[in-house]
């Protein structure tokens, strides 16, 4: 059985400004999350890869999830639904706090 909770390093600049390359995450697992909240998940056409981003909406079964950089589409623009892993608590390096809900 999974622990609840799970480190993740963030690696590219899809969240910047909330979240930059080399931040580390505590996540706690569950798939209850709402829109605002900074999740992990996995793509359904990319099911290799595991991603750090913002829950937009409900969709198909899943969630719309989309990174803070609007320069960065790497995120349900490109790669549709997604299922959630887990919430983002906090970070806790380099810079601890918080994450809270965005509305």
């Amino acid at each position: 059985m999974p622990l609840p909770w799970y480190p993740v390093l963030v690696r590219g600049p899809s969240m910047s400004p909330t979240l930059r390359d080399g931040d580390a995450l505590l996540v706690r697992r569950t798939t209850r999350v709402r829109p605002g909240d900074v999740v992990v998940a996995r793509f359904r056409v990319r099911p290799s890869l595991l991603v750090v981003k913002r829950v937009a909406r409900a969709e198909a079964g899943g969630w719309w999830l989309i990174g803070d950089n609007e320069f960065v589409a790497d995120d349900s623009r490109a790669y549709g639904v997604a299922d959630v892993e887990g919430r983002v608590v906090l970070r806790w390096w380099p810079r601890p706090s918080l994450l809270r809900r965005r509305r």
